[in-house]
């Protein structure tokens, strides 16, 4: 389906923020390798966080759930053994799953989206899991791959940090449940830290024990942990909430968006620092992002690797303030579920907005008086790309039309219903 976006001059009322996908994933996968029952309230519905417990049922943790809370059963370190798993679209999903599966005796995950997620590489992580004795076989790094594990072993791995953080997060969800001591060093670089506080925030809560270095580069685990069953509040989702921040930054808005934790380490809270420095008016109290907005904004410059969900809504936002700004450190953008950078920037062209784009780089010539629109933009089958587009599209002169809008579902399926109802006109059309 194609989402329609026509100019909306003004946005108000008030919304409660999603749960966070990336909570969710990591409080449903540690519940699944607790040996007991865990309670996870508010989690997230989207069709990643649906990916995985999709796939850790098959693994075989029990769940049961309502509209409120799940509970999952967990199977500990010891993983039914399953032929195939299904992760959808999901790359933090596969990633994570991938270390788990080398407990396992042979898992195949399976290829079904080639023009999105089948694109992405995984070698430095199958670099890991081969170094801990695990079997992979791969498509040059891609989907389909096969793993052939059963009894890894802990000692010192190497990890390149360089592409995504999520390699290292498999390994540290890995390696407590191993008998030996583990030593991981990360190589390189280490994209999307704040992503890696999230992941140490969890595993703490679930029981397990870890030293990290303070520049996150180097860690020792104790082999021979259990997880523990827990108890989980899953907090609002700061990623998606983006968007929708964006959206009342861009026009006359008085827009109050609430479960927003001041105190979140999730790295995408900087949306709100971000807006603050564009010189929208905004407060945020009490888990309450309250946006005043009058559709004036000033250029800046920002570390996007600090809060690599929220950049392309910030980049959205930027199109339409007074001066150039640059969004800089962002080449792990174009390792996503499509390239974020040049994929992003030709539709954003399209639509009228003045951009350019260098290897790890986004720059952007505001164009306060708006963008022409008018026309049919492609989302790349990109959840972040499809919002980031409708915030553009509501500051456009003529219409804009986003394919395959369908696929905003993989984090926030309620997107366009929020958008609606906050008096965004939006609407649903058939692909043609």
């Amino acid at each position: 389906m194609d989402v329609l976006v026509t100019p909306t001059p003004r946005l108000q009322g008030e919304l409660q923020a999603l749960s966070s996908k990336n909570y969710t994933t990591r409080y449903l996968l540690v519940a699944a390798l607790a040996e007991g029952t865990s309670t996870i309230h508010y989690p997230a519905h989207s069709e990643d966080s649906d990916a995985m417990r999709r796939c850790i049922r098959d693994l075989g943790a029990v769940i049961e759930e309502d509209d409120r809370k799940i509970t999952i059963t967990g199977f500990g370190s010891r993983p039914r053994d399953v032929k195939e798993l299904d992760v959808g679209n999901a790359g933090a999903v596969l990633r994570f799953l991938m270390a788990i599966a080398a407990l396992a005796p042979d898992v195949t995950f399976i290829n079904r989206y080639p023009e999105s997620l089948g694109k992405r590489p995984h070698d430095d992580l199958i670099d890991a899991l081969g170094q801990l004795g695990a079997d992979v076989r791969h498509n040059d790094g891609k989907l389909p791959i096969t793993i052939r594990g059963g009894a890894p072993k802990g000692g010192k791995i190497q990890v390149s940090g360089s592409v995504s953080s999520q390699f290292l997060s498999a390994l540290l969800f890995l390696t407590p449940l191993l008998q030996e001591d583990s030593e991981i060093e990360v190589l390189h670089d280490l994209k999307s830290k704040v992503v890696v506080g999230q992941t140490l925030e969890v595993l703490e809560q679930a029981g397990i024990v870890i030293e990290a270095s303070e520049d996150l580069m180097r860690y020792r685990v104790k082999g021979g942990q259990k997880y523990a069953a827990k108890e989980y509040v899953v907090q609002g989702d700061y990623p998606g909430s983006a968007a929708v921040l964006a959206a009342a930054a861009v026009t006359q808005s008085d827009v109050k968006l609430h479960r927003l934790l001041e105190n979140s380490k999730q790295g995408e809270r900087a949306i709100v620092d971000v807006l603050r420095m564009m010189e929208v008016p905004l407060t945020h109290d009490n888990g309450v992002v309250h946006v005043q907005g009058n559709g004036r904004l000033k250029a800046l410059e920002f570390d996007g690797d600090k809060a690599t969900d929220a950049v392309l809504a910030m980049v959205a936002a930027a199109v339409f303030a007074e001066g150039t700004s640059r969004f800089y450190d962002v080449e792990n953008l174009r390792y996503k579920e499509c390239d974020r950078i040049t994929d992003y920037l030709n539709e954003l062209r399209k639509a009228g907005a003045n951009v350019e784009e260098r290897r790890s780089e986004i720059i952007v010539h505001g164009r306060p008086e708006g963008v022409e629109g008018g026309v049919e933009i492609n989302a790349h089958y990109d959840h972040r790309v499809i919002m980031a587009l409708t915030v553009v599209g509501l500051r456009a002169k003529s219409p804009i039309r986003i394919r395959d809008a369908h696929h905003v579902a993989k984090s926030y399926p309620i997107f366009f219903d929020h958008m609606k109802a906050l008096g965004a006109n939006v609407e649903w059309v058939e692909s043609k």
